[in-house]
């Protein structure tokens, strides 16, 4: 039976690992993927608005980003913050925003992998740091004659198999992302 604690845990470790998909989603691959933009800002009538609000986005093969936008209005202030948060030049074609993305070269896509790799890791030092506030709870309620020192053994085993579940998708994930880079 799982218990509070080990829910929790689990929850947490979701939101980590949620966190980290995106965060690693928006690291550019050899193929440009909607995730690269979606959340710009874009000034749009004095607020700060993601591009997702704005427009429908799209890859068309092999390097190529296609935004829509649904307000012709939208359009400047789309190409204007697209450009400078991907450092590209984007243009225009009516309501239509075309952004090219060039190859990468070697030494880009090593930069990049180091990037991802470092973000991984720091991921996992914030797992790792979770488990060791679960593990404190467990001894705490140890300590308080909650909880048995049999069950504290069990509940820290079955803590650290979540931990290494989780170290495993997260390891897998980092792997496709480096593929992705180096296609």
């Amino acid at each position: 039976m799982e218990t509070e604690i080990e829910k929790k845990f689990k929850d947490s470790l979701a939101q980590i690992e949620k966190a980290f998909r995106e965060e690693i989603a928006s690291v550019r691959g050899s193929r440009p993927t909607p995730a690269l933009v979606e959340d710009v800002l874009v000034d749009y009538y004095g607020q700060k608005v993601p591009l997702k609000q704005l427009a429908s986005i799209s890859v068309i093969p092999p390097r190529e980003i296609q935004i829509s936008a649904w307000d012709k209005m939208a359009v400047s202030g789309i190409i204007k913050a697209v450009s400078s948060a991907l450092n590209l030049q984007a243009v225009s074609d009516g309501s239509v925003i075309h952004i090219n993305f060039p190859s990468l070269t070697q030494e880009r896509r090593q930069e990049l992998i180091r990037l991802v790799k470092e973000k991984t890791e720091e991921f996992k030092v914030r797992s790792r740091l979770l488990r060791d506030e679960v593990k404190k709870e467990i001894s705490e309620k140890e300590k308080n004659k909650e909880i048995t020192e049999d069950d504290k053994f069990q509940l820290n085993e079955r803590i650290q198999k979540i931990l290494d579940e989780f170290n495993e998708r997260v390891e897998d994930y980092l792997k496709k992302k480096i593929d992705e880079i180096n296609e």
